[in-house]
């Protein structure tokens, strides 16, 4: 049975772009030369946040779908392979004010 986890509040799910390993030309590349990338593609989003007495919805900055500009570091890593998404994926929580931007494609 397929699972989904779906975030509360204003928290985002994220699946981090992994830095490609292989040249153009087809050359296995190092770990040490390979940059770190801090960009991530949102897989779920939360609600939004309640704020003041009347409980008002604050909108959430991010859609599923959006790529991401993320922390060095932060976000809670989440093992989603017990519910059937793939184990070489790296998905992690983050909070909607801890996401530093949307990358807009071309």
């Amino acid at each position: 049975m397929a699972k989904r986890l779906i975030p509360l509040l204003d928290r985002v799910l994220v699946e981090k772009i992994v830095a490609p390993t292989k040249s153009v030309g087809g050359i296995l590349l190092p770990e040490s030369a390979v940059s770190k990338i801090n960009e991530a593609k949102v897989v779920a989003v939360g609600p939004g946040r309640r704020k003041g007495a009347d409980g008002e919805l604050i909108p959430m900055g991010v859609k599923v779908g959006d790529t991401v500009l993320l922390p060095d570091y932060g976000g809670q890593s989440v093992d989603l392979g017990t519910y059937g998404a793939s184990k070489d994926k790296e998905m992690f929580l983050y909070s909607d004010q801890e996401i530093l931007g949307v990358i807009e494609p071309n």
